[in-house]
């Protein structure tokens, strides 16, 4: 049949569409555009569209003739975002806005669709679904149609009319009642409402009156744009509170464990939308409107439509008005969301996530503490504690209960743009930290109410990219996955960690979401998780979409659901995920048991963060954040992670009588001691600098000025990339008058892939900066890295006479620098990684085979400091060790001044031969830090046991090898502290 564009419509009304009904239209046709109108043909199987969650019309197919059926968009204030097709069919080219695709049951909105573009699913529109009584049970028709019915337009030949006013003939001439077969009585339905529109653009945009019931459905007036898309500064002003109590760490942390009785009757109520709506996160963007503000029908749309149980994200990084939310202003949006969840869809409230992974570093005001590389750095959990607990606390004051937090990766591949979000490229290092900052952020999170549930991430190997990319694929053997990137992994599962985000990309090719091995067999089997399991960002969609290891999504989410137990879906951007899996559960292609397990787990752990008691921001916790305390725990942890990496002449500490000349774009830069994660993914933009900050935060200059009680003398010189900014005559000059020069090198702000550089040098603009000082004034140069990965430093590594390395320190980081520069303290940091010196030397660590060259610009572990700290030898309380005999190391250690300092002692071992398995270079096994006053002597002792040099074989059996192992203390701090133990075990020991 042919439709001309100028056809008369009927309207008849529709009803939400029931599950009950069948899942494909039995008479479904499509719309197919020609040159002179359109034609409507019966829809091909093989499109393998389905009808899911959509709205239906379920009118006999006899009373009416299918072939003219088109349908109207849905009226609905909120667009939702749209999702593809198992099978996209292609528009040959752009069809009337007033149309939708109707093909297999499901309708497809092609408005402006270009000829080359895949087409995408109107997320509710409207679903024109006819079949014939025989085919639904006479109990699963209602009655009648509801009030807020909606409506489809029946499209008319003009020919089938007398007169535009006369009434249609048939098939217009609908008939009313609804015989069932396995009924007695027939169902009256309402007479349908014929309109005749005058076909212009006019009497289209006319707005038609509507009853109350209808406009609950019905597109409400668009709010008028008026917003210039520029953020501001959020006015919300408060003093912080300067200390607060709070409760500390529990002795015994809780964790996830059995699903309740109660959370499992509540699972057992739901509907299949419902449960999948939990399943679903969407990010804060599709609930913001073109003004800035909460876009509540969009709220509503989600929370009615598809049942949606977690937002993520702030709203300062997809179009909020304000570029920092206060906890005022966060707690305002995220309550006003939870009023809705709480009265509209299922009832239950949501679960918001926030990546809060140094401090709450997304509120405004909130402390911005050292990236999570610094924090390994100090060689002291305590501060990744610290940092989580108030980081938890402030996220929780913003009505916020679960933290992206921590990362839980090696830093490997020293390219990797994420090498400054973790605990460095150590795994037992990283182990401690991690479970010390899962204890930060969850506490007793069943019971207090300040605490958020922790996400260990990213499950397994993302740390080690094949090219430093990130999102790169990752080649790691099984056994060294095993081995080396696990072990934190466990640690933060033995913690209690309430949540777990899987990785993005492939392991070995294999794709980390899809897979049964990694997200099954080692998280759930092997290590024993009972958490909750996310996606990262779109990761399901991305297998088609990206990866090309799905041929669609549909096919993705099938195999995440049917090979994972992976709980929710951080789709983030559409109803891809929701609906896809309400179709392939309705199909009978994964069992709905599969779906319940998932949402118990959910459920669970939002009844552990208290959420059906309270889910509303604590007001009271908002007077805490941005605390004097907290400021100060976070300036704590940036003195003890800085390190000196070289001090030639004592040229450090400065003295406050020196003439100091500071140059360099970091200096004077909050945002460049924040890096990325920071106010925003990206970090602040260009265009706000450091105003962002509004005053939470300081810079190295001000730190200067604040020791030393005098402005000073500062050039920027380049800028960050290394483009010059002055004439280096004039700096040349200023540098002669100066005792010493103080330079800041580092990194621009930048966050996963827009962080991928092509090589480890920093900009050749700053190396040039420091060697053309060098060469001019002959004046002692101090260089302050400022950088989130161990940026190779080529010339200045010469020219400088003392380098620190400050890494990422936080917002809060300008006087600790200045602190160290001055002597007020002594730098007691050591480095978390191998730096390396040359490219080749980027996937450098220090557990790599032995007969490796190991010789890297800095090793790991390495710092000094400015007093002169000596060690005894090591005593042994055994030189025999065997499983199930730990054996003790003691070192005397003595600071000989002239000032106080925080010693790490780090333990390590080396074995002399492994049978059958290349021997690590050195393996950290044990270390403590503490404090030694001018002339203290020390005791340490430290433990090792057989079982610690246990390692995993490439057949994946975990084995002790007996052989001679050196104990090493410090191998790169201080010379030939060691002993040798007699390691004694039945080469096929189990474990």
């Amino acid at each position: 049949m042919f439709i001309s564009p100028n056809s008369y419509a009927a309207v008849i009304p529709v009803e939400p569409y029931k599950q009950e009904y069948n899942t494909l239209a039995t008479n479904a046709y499509s719309l197919h555009p020609n040159p002179d109108g359109y034609t409507l043909e019966p829809y091909k199987q093989e499109l393998n569209i389905y009808a899911t969650n959509t709205y239906a019309a379920p009118v006999p197919a006899e009373s009416y003739r299918p072939e003219y059926v088109a349908v109207q968009p849905r009226p609905s204030a909120y667009a939702p975002p749209a999702f593809y097709s198992a099978a996209p069919v292609k528009v040959p080219y752009a069809m009337s806005p007033a149309l939708v695709y109707v093909a297999n049951g499901h309708n497809r909105h092609v408005a402006g669709v270009e000829a080359d573009d895949d087409n995408m699913f109107a997320a509710g529109a409207y679903y024109a679904h006819t079949h014939h009584s025989s085919r639904t049970p006479c109990t699963n028709i209602p009655p009648s149609y509801s009030a807020s019915s909606l409506a489809i337009t029946i499209a008319l030949p003009p020919s089938t009319f007398d007169s535009p006013t006369a009434a249609p003939a048939n098939p217009t001439t609908l008939p009313h009642i609804h015989h069932c077969s396995s009924c007695n009585t027939a169902v009256k339905r309402p007479t349908p409402v014929v309109k005749y529109p005058t076909p212009s653009v006019e009497a289209e945009e006319e707005e038609k009156p509507s009853s109350p019931e209808n406009q609950l459905h019905q597109r409400p007036p668009v709010p008028q744009c008026t917003w210039n898309k520029i953020q501001v500064n959020d006015p919300d002003t408060w003093i912080p509170v300067p200390t607060y109590s709070y409760s500390d760490r529990p002795k015994s942390p809780p964790g996830p464990g059995p699903i309740d009785p109660d959370v499992k009757r509540i699972v057992s109520r739901l509907t299949l939308k419902e449960k999948v709506g939990q399943m679903t996160q969407i990010e804060v963007g599709q609930i913001i409107d073109c003004n800035g503000e909460l876009n509540r029908t969009a709220v509503e749309y989600w929370i009615d439509e598809w049942k949606v149980g977690s937002f993520l994200e702030t709203p300062a990084n997809h179009n909020g008005k304000y570029n920092w939310y206060s906890p005022k202003s966060f707690g305002a949006l995220t309550d006003a969301v939870q009023k809705i969840a709480l009265e509209r869809g299922s009832k239950i409230p949501i679960i918001w996530g926030l990546d809060s992974v140094r401090g709450a570093n997304y509120v405004k005001g909130a402390t911005i503490f050292p990236a999570g590389i610094a924090t390994a750095a100090t060689f002291n959990p305590q501060f990744a504690y610290d940092a989580g607990r108030i980081a938890a606390k402030d996220t929780r004051a913003a009505g916020v209960h679960w933290a992206f937090a921590p990362i839980l990766d090696l830093a490997v591949n020293k390219l990797w743009s994420r090498t400054y979000e973790n605990f460095g490229e150590d795994p037992y290092l990283a182990s401690k930290m991690g479970a010390a900052s899962i204890n930060g952020y969850q506490g007793d999170y069943k019971h207090d109410r300040s605490r958020v549930a922790a996400c260990m991430k990213h499950f397994i190997g993302y740390g080690y990219p094949f090219d430093g990319s990130d999102r790169a694929n990752r080649h790691i053997a099984a056994h060294e996955l095993l081995e080396y990137y696990v072990p934190p992994f466990k640690a933060a599962i033995d913690a209690g960690v309430a949540t777990a985000m899987e990785s993005y990309g492939v392991v070995n090719g294999e794709p980390m979401v899809m897979s049964y091995q990694y997200l099954q067999g080692l998280l759930r089997k092997q290590l024993g998780f009972k958490g909750m399991l996310v996606t990262d960002w779109g990761e399901i969609n991305s297998q088609a979409t990206i990866y090309k290891t799905a041929s669609n999504i549909g096919q993705a989410t099938w195999a995440t659901l049917n090979r994972t137990s992976v709980d929710m879906s951080m789709v983030a951007e559409d109803t891809s995920f929701a609906a896809t899996t309400l179709d392939l559960v309705i199909r009978g292609v994964i069992p709905e048991t599969r779906i319940d397990e998932s949402v118990a787990r959910i459920l669970q752990l939002k009844k552990d963060l208290g959420l059906f008691e309270s889910p509303f921001a604590d007001h009271k916790l908002q007077a805490t954040v941005g605390s004097a305390q907290d400021i100060e725990a976070a300036r704590n942890s940036a003195r003890e992670s800085i390190t000196l990496l070289k001090n030639a002449n004592n040229v450090l500490p400065l003295r406050q009588s020196d003439r100091v000349l500071f140059v360099g774009p970091t200096l004077n830069s909050t945002r460049y001691m924040g890096g990325g994660w920071n106010i925003h993914w990206q970090g602040p933009t260009d265009a706000e600098g450091d105003a962002v900050y509004q005053g939470f935060g300081d810079t190295v200059l001000q730190g200067v000025q604040r020791i030393t009680g005098i402005q000073p003398d500062y050039f920027e010189g380049v800028d960050i990339d290394g483009q010059p900014l002055a004439d280096i005559g004039a700096i040349v000059e200023a540098a002669k008058e100066a005792d010493k020069i103080v330079i800041g090198l580092g990194e621009k702000t930048y966050a996963e892939i827009e962080g991928n550089i092509g090589n480890l040098a920093l900009p050749d603009g700053q190396i040039n900066l420091v060697c053309k000082l060098a060469r001019a004034t002959a004046k002692p140069i101090v260089v302050v890295l400022i950088q989130g990965r161990p940026r190779i430093l080529n010339h200045v590594v010469h020219a400088a006479a003392a380098i620190v390395n400050a890494y990422l320190p936080g917002a809060y980081g300008g006087l600790p620098i200045a602190e160290i520069l001055y002597g007020l303290v002594n730098p007691s940091g050591r480095l978390p990684y191998s730096y390396p010196a040359t490219e080749s030397q980027a996937s450098t660590t220090i557990w790599q085979s032995s007969f490796s060259n190991y010789d890297p610009q800095w090793a790991f572990g390495y710092g000094l400091s400015y007093s002169n700290v000596t060690y005894s030898n090591v005593t042994l309380s055994s030189y025999v060790l065997r499983p199930g005999a730990p054996i003790t190391a003691t070192i005397n250690i003595t600071n000989k001044g002239p000032r106080s300092q925080k010693e790490s002692v780090m333990l390590f071992t080396n074995q002399a031969y492994r049978f059958g398995m290349a021997p690590d270079h050195l393996r950290l096994r044990a270390y403590d830090k503490v404090h030694l006053a001018v002339g203290e002597t020390k005791q340490v002792t430290l433990e090792l046991k057989a079982e610690d040099l246990a390692f995993w074989t490439v057949d994946l059996k975990r084995r002790i090898e007996p052989s001679s192992v050196n104990i090493v203390i410090n191998p790169y701090n201080q010379a030939d502290i060691f002993a040798t133990v007699q390691l004694l075990a039945d080469n096929k020991w189990p474990m």
